[in-house]
């Protein structure tokens, strides 16, 4: 993993907690970010950066908690590292039940929140590469005639070829001839290919939905 293309987010309303954290990451050589706030990050907030996210769990205005809750809405964001003092931490274990990498609890040890930073980069780049696999399978559906996703969805359920053609009123031949084109197209080398790219844009789409009603 390249770290030095990747941006340590750090959002803090102590300022001399910022500081700090900013020294520590740049004197590993991480690139660093720090906002006074959740609003502050949030004008600047790229989907498409790659890095974590040091956030702390209270803040004047929005909280860590609700930052959190905010991105969890994008398709990409950075994976969040929560900051807390002692009094914070069943504030701070509910943020790592949402999705959080780590809390580490203030004063931090060095190395352990170092070590969390580099596991939260590890899991940003594999998010990331999932992510933009993802869209290219997507990609590959637009690129489909609207009667070749019929066929595709009728073959994942298990159809044959012959009730495919009689459930559309087309021969056989046609079916086998929208198959080839949905194999060409989506770049399946099998069957079983095919369902696991249908399978996977079916869960994410799921998690998207999920992730709205929270």
């Amino acid at each position: 993993m390249n770290t030095n293309a990747s941006t340590i987010f750090i959002v803090d309303d102590d300022t001399q907690v910022r500081q700090a954290l900013a020294l520590l990451m740049e004197s590993v050589g991480l690139q660093v970010q720090t906002h006074p706030s959740a609003d502050a990050y949030l004008q600047q907030f790229d989907p498409e950066a790659p890095g974590c996210l040091i956030l702390d769990v209270r803040m004047s205005g929005m909280s860590g908690l609700e930052l959190q809750a905010r991105l969890a809405a994008e398709a990409v964001h950075p994976p969040v590292i929560v900051i807390t003092g002692h009094g914070d931490v069943p504030m701070a274990v509910r943020a790592v039940q949402a999705g959080a990498v780590d809390f580490i609890e203030k004063p931090f040890n060095d190395q352990a929140l170092l070590d969390s930073v580099h596991r939260a980069l590890d899991l940003d780049a594999k998010q990331r590469g999932r992510a933009s696999k993802l869209a290219e399978v997507q990609s590959r559906l637009a690129s489909l005639t609207p009667r070749e996703q019929q066929v595709m969805k009728m073959v994942v359920a298990g159809k044959r070829n012959k009730i495919i053609a009689l459930e559309l009123s087309v021969s056989q031949s046609t079916v086998e001839a929208h198959r080839a084109k949905v194999m060409e197209k989506m770049q399946a080398q099998s069957l079983s290919d095919l369902m696991r790219m249908v399978l996977s844009l079916e869960n994410r789409n799921r998690d998207a939905k999920q992730t709205s009603f929270l």
